[in-house]
């Protein structure tokens, strides 16, 4: 379990520089992040992208040191060839720059040189909450629009996967729905009810799935009394399941714009972590997904 993001990033620099491929480097806000990330300890990075402008800004920016630069001439290329990078083993994570998130994905889901596994494609979100007492783990919000079971089973196996590696032993996890009650004519309470049978199985990574569950239940204990429900999750909730990406996508755009909280986020599924931030996020953002990435690694 971490407390928050300062914890992440120290977890992650403590690993050793992790080699990392940026896809269209030539921004300010992306060398700022690089920055920081090697100041840290966290990363070696190599830079795609236009390598004059590069130059300059790691020039401007103060960053020391040897600092691999591959030229490239467009973003889409840039793309490409950062994914290259990790195809071949020099780097371990990638990470999207200035360039635009379908020529991003073109790129890393490229039938020849991309980062395809066979496994689903799915995302996974982090966030630290104002007053909470940990990190929550949200999945999958922005990948996947409308799974059904075989797919969100697959993303909960993911997701359980790469939270062993942050070391989070035994996570709970609640499989959202609008209420406690299974019912046919709400599908998503079908397949929550499905998936915590499922988790039960031998052989399923260590977890405690509960589902459905409605958002009330899984954030308080004490609504959980008052319906008569016993649950081992409630209040200690590490990841929800969303039942679609509506429900993932609103969720998290209420925590950043109410609860202010921060967001990181990466894709799972592919044969290396990808960092999939917006152009227009800051650079300590970007950090923070980079260091989720780097665990994941």
């Amino acid at each position: 379990m971490f407390r928050d993001y300062a914890e992440m990033r120290a977890r992650a620099a403590g690993m050793g520089p992790i080699p990392v491929s940026v896809a269209a480097a030539d921004d300010r806000a992306v060398i700022r992040a690089v920055k920081i990330a090697v100041e840290m300890g966290m990363i070696r990075p190599i830079l795609v992208g236009g390598e004059e402008k590069i130059r300059t800004l790691l020039e401007e920016e103060g960053l020391s040191g040897e600092v691999r630069v591959v030229d490239s001439p467009d973003a889409p290329s840039a793309a490409l060839r950062a994914v290259e990078r990790v195809k071949s083993g020099e780097a371990r994570v990638l990470v999207k720059g200035q360039v635009n998130t379908s020529d991003f994905m073109r790129a890393v889901l490229d039938k020849n040189v991309g980062l395809r596994t066979g496994r689903l494609v799915c995302g996974l979100a982090v966030f630290e909450i104002p007053g909470e007492k940990k990190l929550v783990f949200q999945a999958d919000g922005g990948v996947n629009v409308a799974p059904g079971l075989p797919e969100k089973r697959q993303i909960l196996l993911e997701s359980l996967s790469a939270m062993a590696r942050f070391g989070i032993e035994r996570p709970k996890v609640a499989v959202l729905t609008a209420n406690e009650q299974v019912n046919p004519k709400m599908p998503a309470t079908v397949d929550a009810a499905e998936l915590a049978r499922m988790s039960r199985e031998e052989g399923f990574p260590p977890c405690v799935v509960e589902g459905p569950i409605a958002m009330d239940v899984a954030l308080d204990p004490e609504m959980a009394r008052r319906k008569g429900l016993h649950s081992e999750v409630s209040g200690d909730v590490d990841l929800y399941l969303m039942p679609n990406i509506e429900s993932g996508n609103i969720m998290g755009k209420l925590l950043v714009h109410y609860m202010k909280a921060k967001m990181a986020g990466i894709v799972l599924g592919v044969s290396a972590p990808v960092v999939l931030t917006s152009r227009g996020e800051p650079p300590d953002g970007k950090v923070n997904s980079i260091a989720l990435a780097c665990l994941a690694s």
